[in-house]
């Protein structure tokens, strides 16, 4: 199974929808929360391409994005197949 990466920010409704989602599809994932935390803001945008906003969704440290690019990622049928991905080597 790939590993996800969720950052969020406490207070973000997508934040909130997003882990909603992975937690009723049954999906592991790693939480970081950015709140107050310039460190890890900075870290989320290196690791997201430079996205700014919350949550920033990466599944196996490549970037899905956001809460809408996931729940798309779900109805398209993609979801699945990258959670099923093999993890790249080390």
């Amino acid at each position: 199974m790939a590993k996800v990466t969720i950052y969020t920010k406490e207070g973000c409704p997508f934040s909130t929808r997003a882990i909603e989602m992975l937690e009723e599809k049954g999906i592991s994932y790693d939480e970081i929360s950015i709140t107050g935390s310039a460190e890890r803001r900075a870290e989320m945008m290196a690791a997201s391409g430079g996205h700014r906003t919350t949550p920033q969704i990466l599944i196996d440290g490549e970037p899905l994005g956001g809460a809408d690019d996931l729940e798309e990622a779900d109805r398209a049928g993609r979801l699945a197949s990258m959670l099923l991905a093999p993890a790249p080597a080390p």
